[in-house]
């Protein structure tokens, strides 16, 4: 965690100065403020049982409706957690340190176990359409995010992977995932082998709204968040150089503007379709 009294406003810059808090401030809120991923680990792995208790407390979490269509899975298997790292790693856009993860998790979302319900209750399943998949993706993101706090809580380092969705065929073939069962993430997990850094954000007056919605000076404060991103935080490397070119001044926006000028999962939906689901 960062050493830093005002994680606030590192985070999000000199408008966010106003929600700082104190050191007399709850220590989950600590927590929170000065969080940040971590993609190095020291080799040995997460004993199953405090995985097993930190699924249990991420499970606790919010659930639309009481649905509970989240499921999580622990790769422990030593072949197949490489293989999977691997997989994650190969490519243009892989990620080469998920081949050192100590501990993987797939969360998956699971609208499986529902349309068992109906059967077993012979009451007919109506509501197959778009939000059949979007309830249990959402469900799946709560039950992460309720992880990461509770691991980051227990001094452990995590880091998000949405890359098990650029081979989410593939994953679901390895994990035997049956129809209506989907990765939605993956959480690498272990003991950091360094403090994680302050990832900096967009400022608030862009992301958090009052009443209604607003654009207000979109643009303006993009150009800030670059400049003060790329001062503090630059980036190692450009993407897409032979396509693109050198930037003379290479921001946050350039960085996902490259990034999604390239296909990436755009085979996603047949996916989703060919496991069963309507996204009408």
């Amino acid at each position: 965690m960062s050493d830093s009294r005002t994680p606030f406003v590192d985070r999000f810059g000199p408008d966010a100065a106003d929600v700082e808090f104190g050191d007399d401030g709850p220590s989950v809120l600590k927590q929170l403020a000065a969080r940040g991923s971590v993609r190095k680990f020291r080799p040995d792995a997460v004993p199953y049982p405090t995985l097993r208790r930190l699924c249990a407390l991420a499970l606790s979490a919010p659930t639309k409706s009481d649905l509970q269509q989240r499921d999580i899975i622990i790769v422990d298997a030593p072949g197949l957690k490489s293989e999977i790292g691997a997989m994650l790693a190969d490519g243009p856009l892989g990620q080469k340190w998920t081949t050192d993860i100590p501990s993987l998790l797939i969360f998956c979302g699971n609208n499986r176990r529902q349309r068992r319900i109906h059967a077993l209750r012979e009451r007919p399943f109506v509501n197959d359409h778009l939000d059949a998949f979007f309830n249990p993706a959402v469900d799946a993101g709560i039950a992460l995010s309720a992880f990461v706090i509770a691991a980051e809580a227990e001094g452990l380092g995590v880091c998000p992977i949405s890359a098990v969705r650029n081979h989410s065929a593939k994953l679901s073939q390895l994990l035997k995932l049956p129809d209506y069962v989907f990765p939605v993430a993956g959480l690498a997990v272990g003991y950091p082998a360094e403090a994680p850094t302050i990832s900096m954000r967009l400022p608030l007056s862009v992301t958090v709204h009052r009443n209604a919605f607003q654009e207000d000076g979109l643009d303006e404060a993009i150009a800030a968040y670059d400049r003060r991103r790329e001062e503090a935080q630059p980036y190692a490397a450009q993407r897409g150089v032979k396509q693109f070119g050198l930037s003379e001044t290479y921001g946050w926006s350039e960085d996902k503007a490259r990034q999604y000028a390239q296909p990436e999962r755009a085979d996603f939906g047949a996916y989703v379709r060919r496991i069963g689901f309507k996204l009408e």
